[in-house]
């Protein structure tokens, strides 16, 4: 009955054995294979020391990490870490459990809003409902968001591709003026510069700095089509809307609060190529962005 043991390590035929028959003796199952009970503890040290020093090397990769995205979620440090340590990294579950041992799991936080202001410009109808682009450079999402700083608030102007998630134009501003939008709109332009913009479509919300002439005429300078969020709603632009979220409830929200839009700026630049490249996203299939463009390009 022990012939099926062989091919296993002695010390696996143990345990095994151990949970069929735990009434016998680790010494009398030891003796099966002419082993001695110190061996197999001597052994049992050696993989639990084994164990602890894998798992010190993991909470030393996670705090790493998290020094750059304080916000990242469990599941998205396994990936990151299982590709690091090339198939050798413990299980999810084994791992959750650590980060939760270690206290490294994140506590829930509080939904924050941001507000849009109205105007007089005119305003251009929601092209895009029920619309998933294929591919990239067919849809942009913009968006503006409030950044605080201990000088007081500063703007976040950004422009993500709607296929791979990868912000494709920022940055960040004392003002709302139309100028520092406008600034974003041609980073993502020249980041493109084969790109045929005739098939693209740009959505936002109807705050002013999108519908005022010097960023329209650029659109149209482009054949960029033109689509706006209705009535102000949030939903309407959800992916823009996601990538603010992800920025503040990640980093800014668990991070010191940055002394002025100088420090404000270098960080946003660290947290935007971290999320570009090295976060995986869900709505990619767990790639990165980065990833999604060089395979959509391919």
């Amino acid at each position: 009955m022990w012939r099926r043991f062989i091919k296993k390590s002695w010390r696996q035929a143990v345990n095994s054995l151990r949970h069929r028959h735990p009434k016998t003796s680790i010494g009398c199952l030891c003796s099966l294979f002419g082993k001695s009970r110190e061996g197999y503890y001597s052994v049992s040290s050696r993989v639990l020391s084994e164990r602890i020093l894998t798992e010190v090397k993991v909470i030393g990769l996670v705090q790493e990490i998290r020094t750059l995205a304080p916000g990242i979620s469990a599941y998205k440090l396994f990936l990151i870490l299982r590709d690091i340590y090339e198939g050798k990294l413990m299980g999810r579950d084994r791992f959750y459990r650590l980060l939760r041992r270690k206290g490294l799991m994140l506590p829930a936080l509080k939904r924050r809003h941001t507000t849009n202001s109205n105007h007089n410009y005119r305003m251009y109808k929601n092209r895009i409902k029920g619309y998933k682009p294929p591919t990239l450079n067919l849809l942009w999402v913009a968006d503006i968001t409030y950044i605080e700083t201990d000088d007081g608030i500063c703007y976040l102007h950004l422009l993500t591709d709607a296929f791979t998630h990868e912000i494709v134009g920022w940055t960040l501003s004392e003002s709302l003026v139309a100028e520092n939008t406008l600034q974003a709109l041609n980073q993502a332009i020249a980041m493109f510069p084969e790109a045929d913009f005739t098939r693209l479509t740009h959505h936002s919300d109807r705050g002013a700095q999108y519908c005022c002439n010097r960023y329209v005429d650029r659109l149209k300078e482009m054949n960029i089509s033109i689509s706006m969020t209705e009535d102000g709603n949030p939903t309407d632009n959800a992916i823009a809307e996601r990538v603010n979220g992800i920025i503040k409830q990640e980093w800014l929200y668990r991070e010191k609060r940055p002394g002025n839009i100088v420090e404000a700026r270098i960080r946003i630049a660290r947290i935007i190529d971290f999320y570009n490249n090295i976060r995986p996203h869900r709505s990619n299939n767990m790639k990165t962005p980065k990833e999604m463009r060089v395979s959509a390009a391919a």
